[in-house]
């Protein structure tokens, strides 16, 4: 999380809203650990990964629709999920994230 900061804190500084994507559990294989983060800002800009590159995508489609109704989620990408095979997350894990809206 800590690489993802401070680009977070400057698009704030901005005047711009962050969505904050951060792996909150595995399970088996993943390819990112808890913690790992993923930041975007309302432009769309991105900064981070929360499984090196297999469901970014969705979540930051997910991290979009988060800034637009303020409302956070938790997701759940697995390799038995069928969304998760869609967005390529095949290494046979399972990555459990949480998305809100960062306010400085």
């Amino acid at each position: 999380m800590e690489d993802v900061l401070p680009q977070v804190r400057a698009w704030i500084v901005d005047g711009k809203k962050v969505a904050l994507a951060t792996v909150i559990a595995t399970e088996k294989s993943s390819p990112r650990d808890p913690g790992a983060a993923l930041a975007v800002s309302e432009d769309g800009e991105v900064v981070g990964s929360v499984s090196g590159g297999c469901v970014e995508g969705a979540v930051v489609s997910e991290a979009l629709e988060v800034l637009r109704t303020g409302v956070p989620r938790r997701l759940t990408y697995g390799v038995a999920d069928e969304e998760a095979f869609n967005v390529g997350l095949t290494c046979g894990g399972t990555i459990h994230l949480f998305v809100e809206r960062v306010d400085w």
